[in-house]
């Protein structure tokens, strides 16, 4: 199966580089987006840019695609449930949620200049990074793009109410699924809310996973996509 894979904030397309040769031995051919303003080589890209990469990605895939997406661009995943709910098998989300309605998609660090640039380990110290050495951290810090504005404050709409019956698996990494269930419970992710095929799923890793446990993550994709 073709499997769409969407990086958060910072990262391009390469971020699962580790988890292509583990989806191949699965049987599925991954496809890793490089996002408009994340390493294309353009500054000015916007939200709508690049949740048109996605569809654009999803629609050039053979049949019905997976599409994963991790972090912020658990955004961008959804995207795809919202905007081709008949032409995807499903979705997962790792370590992230879709927006609220109306809200911004990452408006949550302060940009400098035009860009909002990788700020450093210090706000991921913890659960978040705990398990990715310090060469580690120094080669994904190396190889971060700075976010375009346009994209983090772009405002997040849905469409389609026949997103919230796509097969949905949420990934936990640095939190538990008691802990999502929680926060669904609590009504602070309506969008998980509202989803009729939603599982959760534990995963024992930092926010990062492609990079710390890629194996354990494609055998979890590959579970989600047989749903």
């Amino acid at each position: 199966m073709d499997i769409v894979l969407i990086a958060g904030l910072w990262l391009d397309g390469s971020a699962w580089d580790d988890v292509l040769p583990a989806l191949e031995q699965l049987g599925h051919r991954g496809i890793p987006v490089t996002l408009p303003g994340q390493g294309d080589g353009t500054t000015s890209a916007t939200y709508d840019d690049q949740a048109a990469a996605v569809v654009a990605a999803v629609d050039a895939a053979e049949g019905a695609p997976y599409v994963v997406g991790h972090s912020a661009a658990c955004t961008l995943a959804w995207v795809a449930a919202d905007r081709r709910p008949d032409g995807i098998t499903g979705v997962a989300l790792i370590g992230g949620f879709p927006t609220t309605e109306g809200g911004a998609y990452a408006d949550f660090f302060e940009p400098t200049g035009d860009g909002v640039p990788f700020p450093g380990w210090e706000p991921f110290a913890g659960p978040d990074s705990d398990d990715m050495s310090p060469e580690l951290k120094a080669s994904v810090a190396a190889g971060s793009h700075p976010v375009p504005v346009g994209v983090t404050r772009g405002i997040v709409h849905w469409t389609d109410e026949a997103r919230h019956d796509v097969p949905l698996t949420l990934v936990c990494p640095e939190f538990s699924p008691a802990q999502a269930r929680e926060w669904i419970a609590s009504g602070d992710v309506p969008e998980l809310a509202d989803a009729t095929r939603l599982e959760l799923v534990d995963l024992d890793s930092g926010h990062w996973p492609m990079y710390t446990q890629p194996a354990a993550l494609a055998a979890i994709i590959d579970e989600a996509t047989r749903r």
